[in-house]
């Protein structure tokens, strides 16, 4: 049964037939074609390629720009070009969106001795127990100039950062700076446990 007729209540209810068509995963194109009462054969191909396109570029979570969009449909049997695919994706409004690469920020020293987890992967707040567990980590932040990387200490028991440091390298500097603006703000009086990954940084002698 077709949802055409559904759509086209909508449509007079004044509704959005644009997120009628969404819910009814029919593409506005197939829809203003069969309303047209006599859409060419090229209309029709289209409205219909626009839904196999929709198809694929759902099934990939919205990653898939033209050219892979392309690729599946080819491999599907679908008999169309990619500049084709390229346009009806644009009346569509569909567009790929590239997956972020993982900028690593920090690499295991294959030397380094295997130390003990301390922290037993207790990361649960306790405000009795301030200045006890603290935790490093370094991530990156984007700028026009490029990569500028912050490293954080963060008391496990108030989940507050205590230290920080910020720098345009990835040198052991960057967390040694930012442990030692943790030590000033608390000044703790007994032994505190640091945890952090096996980056180089962290089991660095220095």
């Amino acid at each position: 049964m077709t949802v055409h007729p559904f759509i086209e209540a909508e449509k007079q209810a004044g509704h959005n037939v644009k997120r009628a068509c969404e819910l009814l995963k029919v593409s506005r194109t197939a829809f203003y074609a069969r309303r047209s009462g006599k859409p060419g054969p090229r209309a029709v191909q289209d409205a219909e390629l626009t839904q196999q396109i929709t198809a694929v570029h759902e099934r990939s979570r919205g990653t898939y720009g033209a050219p892979r969009v392309h690729a599946v449909l080819k491999q599907e049997g679908a008999g169309c070009g990619r500049r084709r695919v390229a346009r009806l994706m644009r009346a569509a409004g569909l567009e790929g969106r590239h997956r972020r690469r993982r900028h690593l920020t920090t690499i295991p020293d294959p030397r380094a001795a295997l130390r003990p987890d301390l922290v037993v992967r207790n990361f649960a707040p306790d405000c009795a127990g301030l200045n006890t567990r603290w935790c490093g980590d370094i991530t990156y932040i984007p700028t026009g100039e490029g990569w500028l990387y912050l490293a954080t200490v963060i008391d496990i028991a108030s989940r507050r950062i205590v230290g920080w440091a910020t720098a345009d390298h990835l040198r052991t500097d960057l967390v040694a700076d930012a442990l030692k603006m943790a030590y000033r703000q608390r000044r703790p009086v007994h032994p505190v446990i640091f945890h952090s990954d096996r980056g180089c940084q962290y089991t660095s002698q220095q």
